[in-house]
């Protein structure tokens, strides 16, 4: 429906470039929230934040409409046990390309949050309720952009960005097992790829991400672009973050 909504509202609203720029903007402010809150936060707890903090990153991320943080962290902590073997939730190399990019999340067989792999952030009651009510964020989001500028500006800024985001970070399931170069000689499929690298703050560099999971840099060298960790080593030193846990000399 909301594929629908976004093709659709291309006819009724017509280009618009500014709100191509609010789109691209949601885009990129809400793909933090799913690379530096879910991803290296919530699964791999990559660095340290103030308890206020992490419930705004699990609410910035769940604005993306992927479900729930301690959802999304325990399933991807699951496909990190697995990877591309039986019981991978989405591995392209067992179950195919779109079942790896978008059917294993529209499965109705992964819609519980397994709480004993995320006990860790389920002891605090406000991210289980979060959790529990994933679309508060999203719907959040929808009033606030149609309360500042209507229609148009809950169309681009919700459903059109929203789309692209799903895109963006549904190919690190799909297209970084499948297309890029392998550094290291992980027991999965996973690659790096730097155009995927782009469109998702950083995430691209797959390959470097098997090798050493918990790094909260997965671009391992200055010219690997990652644009969640110069946010977060910004973070960091505005005091917000800390503890960052960088990838070590020996892993490279």
């Amino acid at each position: 429906t909301i594929h629908a909504i976004a093709i659709g509202g291309l006819f009724w609203f017509g280009w618009s470039w500014s709100g191509f720029a609010l789109a691209i903007g949601l885009y990129a402010v809400r793909m933090f929230g799913v690379t530096g809150g879910y991803h290296r936060y919530f699964a791999h707890r990559a660095y340290k934040t103030s308890r206020v903090f992490q419930f705004m990153l699990a609410f910035l991320a769940q604005t993306s409409a992927q479900k729930g943080a301690l959802w999304w962290a325990a399933h991807h902590r699951l496909h990190h046990a697995k990877s591309d073997q039986p019981g991978d939730l989405h591995s392209a190399k067992l179950d195919g390309f779109w079942w790896s990019h978008v059917g294993w999340i529209l499965s109705a067989e992964h819609d519980e949050t397994d709480y004993a792999r995320i006990r860790d952030f389920a002891k605090y009651p406000e991210l289980v309720w979060l959790n529990k009510h994933y679309l508060v964020a999203p719907t959040v989001l929808g009033v606030s952009l149609y309360l500042v500028g209507g229609w148009a500006s809950l169309y681009w800024g919700l459903f059109f960005s929203t789309v692209l985001l799903w895109h963006g970070t549904f190919t690190i399931n799909s297209l970084t097992h499948l297309w890029g170069s392998r550094r290291f000689a992980t027991t999965d499929d996973s690659r790096n790829n730097l155009w995927l690298a782009l469109i998702t703050s950083g995430e691209g560099w797959h390959n470097n991400h098997h090798h050493y999971q918990r790094a909260v840099n997965q671009g391992f060298y200055w010219w690997e672009i990652d644009t969640t960790f110069y946010v977060l080593w910004v973070l960091s030193k505005l005091g917000i973050v800390w503890d960052l846990h960088m990838c070590p000399d020996r892993i490279k």
